[in-house]
């Protein structure tokens, strides 16, 4: 959204002055005299303040057509957790089965109310809830591999064990005792050169890459959890890994295809029309008539933009290089800006 208030205006355009780093995110700062946006922080030469324009999100910006600063790199910095988050985190990881109090965090310079606004901004719950999925979830990988429920809740830091029994049939919909019968999928959220993205992933494969202000992707997630009879929860697995270090060379330019496994549920038609978009070849074009011929069903390319559309794996499930069939760059859902993007990064446009 393009901001219009003149009181934040002002006090935008000073912290730009500034290279106030506590804006950073806040705000995105659009050149109309460059076509470029920043972020606060940007080193680049002031612009003056007749030509700029704020806008509350990168998509905002992009949607506008503005490009990414090259200097402040908006769509990855912008997002970068903080010092301090980083720091939390680290002492999250550093013993995943215990829980990592306000006091703790206090001994560490850290402060508790800065860490749980950014997870309630950037994740949609606090840190402690944060938490508790982390440690959910690495109990239920303990209890699949056999190990008793009285154990699993000690180690994993619950006083009780009807404490712990409460927090996983919240977190999983099922016992303890019935975990076996239950699947997990696994969220992570990662920044990219086109803003944040979340990944998701089964013990199967990837099965969610979406831009993490794509509309109704609360809807998504839901439909994902029904399809795989499974429950969303915070952590990363080796397919999530894979992934991140993948989708880092494709965006440096030294990928062009990729090996992660996928686990993509859908409808048999859905499958046809995904498995064609992953046989186009980086750097070239189809369209959505193409790509009807190429299942063999030359009438459905209605049908086929619609299942493009219900692609859920971004850029692995290359659905951007599908345009209409007059070259013109239709719908995506990330963006038609992302889209463009996209394409020229990879020469084919």
């Amino acid at each position: 959204m393009q901001i219009t208030d003149q009181v934040k205006i002002d006090e935008y355009y000073q912290a730009l002055l500034d290279k106030n780093p506590s804006y950073s995110g806040a705000f995105f700062v659009a050149v109309k005299t460059t076509s470029i946006f920043c972020i606060a922080t940007c080193r680049a030469r002031k612009p003056k303040k007749k030509n700029v324009v704020f806008y509350s999100g990168c998509k905002d910006a992009l949607d506008a057509g503005f490009r990414p600063c090259k200097v402040c790199k908006p769509t990855e910095n912008a997002f970068e957790a903080p010092a301090q988050v980083q720091q939390a985190l680290a002492l999250v990881r550093q013993d995943e089965k215990m829980k990592v109090t306000d006091y703790q965090l206090k001994c560490q310079g850290i402060q508790p109310e800065f860490v749980r606004r950014w997870f309630n901004k950037h994740y949609g719950m606090t840190f402690q809830a944060y938490q508790r999925m982390f440690r959910i979830n690495n109990a239920f990988q303990e209890l699949k591999a056999g190990k008793k429920t009285l154990e699993t809740a000690y180690d994993n830091g619950y006083d009780s064990l009807s404490g712990f029994n409460y927090t996983f049939k919240k977190a999983t919909g099922k016992s303890p005792r019935e975990s076996d019968r239950k699947n997990v999928i696994l969220l992570e959220r990662i920044t990219s050169k086109l803003g944040p993205m979340f990944v998701a992933a089964t013990e199967k494969g990837v099965c969610m890459l979406e831009f993490v202000d794509r509309r109704m992707l609360e809807t998504e997630f839901h439909d994902l959890q029904k399809r795989l009879d499974a429950t969303i929860l915070i952590g990363e697995n080796k397919h999530i890994k894979q992934l991140k270090m993948e989708l880092e060379e494709y965006f440096e330019g030294t990928r062009q295809t990729f090996t992660v496994s996928l686990d993509t549920p859908g409808t048999e038609f859905q499958q046809q029309v995904w498995q064609q978009l992953q046989a186009i070849p980086y750097g070239q074009l189809r369209s959505y008539q193409q790509q009807a011929v190429a299942i063999n069903n030359e009438k459905a390319v209605r049908a086929v933009a619609n299942a493009n559309g219900m692609n859920r794996v971004a850029i692995i499930i290359p659905c951007h290089r599908v345009i209409g069939k007059d070259g013109s760059l239709t719908g995506y859902g990330g963006g038609l800006e992302r889209k463009e993007w996209l394409l020229r990064h990879e020469g084919a446009i």
